[in-house]
């Protein structure tokens, strides 16, 4: 049980009085709820569902936001379900879903996601947008980017690029260039002190000033980034009106923005316009403040901003480009895509529909739609297409088999027992004759799990070593 530290009790009795206190000290002291989100495009939410329910996880449908579920039981499970390892769906709070609903992204548009690890929101935004179109993803700490990326892997997400950067100048890349930026701002935290009790060991007054203003700074630059007409919306998962109406108070006043009205699926409350005796603008009161008692989630605070006038450019970053992306025609991939047809009789007219980046034996895919021309300052772009052998061959990666599980059909290797999808899902050697000598793609239980080399005594399993698990529950 979480014992609040005197700096959080003082402070959130001075914010809200006494009563609303005292339902958040009593919140906190509960156990957590668990939400999870289904992932797209995967089978249909009902096999899921079923499969769920089979390892007794019981499921409350929240019939106001897409895909999202409450867990009424089972969460001990389901962090170690085949399923979860293959992606099918996302461990996610409800409160947390709710931004890229307000930030609405569509598979035409450009679409940054400014503040991204671990990927939540960004692979939210992904489906959302269908997959396609371009979304740009950022996240500054060597740490996070890696979960990131790994979660963009993990739910085989074709439509985004990875930048590592600070995103208060991310700005010098990019002047009036998204078509919605999504701000989710590092913060205090104070909505998410259920879960995240290390908040309570380093939360003050002065800590939430230094985060505010970074935000601050954070917020310019999306403004900067964000086209005339384009659409912000700003984020946290804190309930201190310094890291939120403040800061918005601040930006409404310097930039060229309006406040759009917004409905939210669960319960919230109006923003503040007053705070300390100051008076704030009167649009805030458009903000929503989610508090975690009245929708057993977590607080957040959402606002959605357009921009209606143009804005001072950052002084700019050159970047020297030395990379290209490849249509499937391109005489640099044509040959490793043949080879990827010839192994698992895939129709090369599935190709059209993406465009390749070869980084020295390593081939990336990205949806065709995507288009960025700073490809050099990248962290990655798509996800993994495949490797490289020293013939100049082209093997396919485990993500992009389990991608195009659809258009497969050749030198398909079928597992038949617990045992051989454990030794599988552990990077191990299945015992086997195999009739060919090309890589295998590996199935277990109707998925492609991924692909496998053909060795003397059987196959030796590709399986990405970032989804390696011990222990796994399975049918």
């Amino acid at each position: 049980m979480i014992e609040l530290s005197q700096n959080i009790t003082e402070y959130i009795a001075s914010l809200y009085g006494d009563e609303i206190a005292r339902k958040y000290f009593d919140f906190i002291k509960t156990g957590h709820t668990t939400y999870l989100r289904l992932s797209e495009p995967y089978p249909s939410s009902d096999s899921i569902l079923r499969k769920l329910q089979g390892y007794g996880a019981v499921l409350e449908k929240i019939e106001a936001v897409p895909a999202a579920y409450k867990v009424l039981q089972g969460e001990e499970i389901l962090g170690k379900t085949l399923e979860y390892n293959l992606g099918k769906y996302y461990i996610q709070s409800l409160s947390s879903m709710i931004p890229p609903l307000v930030l609405s992204p569509r598979s035409n548009e450009v679409v940054l996601d400014l503040c991204s690890a671990p990927g939540s929101k960004a692979t939210e935004i992904a489906s959302l947008m269908k997959n396609q179109g371009t979304l740009i993803t950022n996240e500054p700490a060597t740490d996070r980017i890696k979960m990131l990326a790994h979660n963009i892997d993990k739910l085989n997400i074709v439509n985004a690029g990875v930048i590592q950067y600070k995103g208060e100048w991310l700005s010098r890349l990019y002047d009036h260039y998204f078509d919605k930026i999504l701000v989710d701002a590092p913060c205090s935290a104070l909505g998410v002190l259920q879960k995240k009790e290390e908040v309570n060991n380093w939360w003050s007054k002065e800590r939430m000033e230094k985060i505010a203003y970074l935000q601050n700074m954070i917020l310019a630059a999306a403004v900067k980034m964000a086209k005339v007409g384009a659409e912000i919306v700003y984020s946290t998962c804190t309930l201190t009106p310094e890291e939120n109406e403040l800061i918005i108070n601040h930006a409404l006043n310097k930039y060229p923005l309006e406040v759009l009205d917004i409905e939210l699926p669960i319960k919230a409350n109006e923003g503040f316009t007053s705070y300390n005796g100051e008076k704030l603008r009167s649009e805030l009161s458009k903000a929503r403040r989610i508090l975690p008692w009245e929708v057993d989630s977590e607080g957040f605070f959402i606002i959605k901003m357009r921009k209606t006038g143009k804005t001072e450019p950052a002084k700019p970053l050159e970047v020297k480009n030395n990379l290209k992306l490849l249509s499937y025609s391109d005489k640099l991939i044509r040959s490793y895509l043949k080879d990827i047809s010839r192994d698992f009789d895939i129709d090369e007219n599935v190709w059209k529909d993406y465009r390749f980046l070869i980084n020295k034996n390593d081939i990336y895919f990205v949806h065709s739609n995507w288009h960025d021309e700073n490809l050099s300052f990248f962290n990655r772009i798509g996800t993994r297409f495949g490797l490289i052998d020293k013939n100049n061959r082209a093997h396919l990666h485990s993500y992009a088999a389990q991608y195009f599980h659809n258009h497969i059909s050749k030198n398909i290797f079928e597992l038949t027992s617990g045992s051989q999808l454990k030794d599988y899902l552990n990077g191990g050697i299945i015992k086997a004759e195999v009739n060919s000598k090309d890589q295998q793609i590996v199935k277990y239980g109707g998925y492609i799990l991924g692909t496998a080399a053909v060795v003397n005594n059987g196959i030796k399993s590709q399986y990405p070593k970032a989804l390696r698990i011990h222990e796994i529950s399975y049918y």
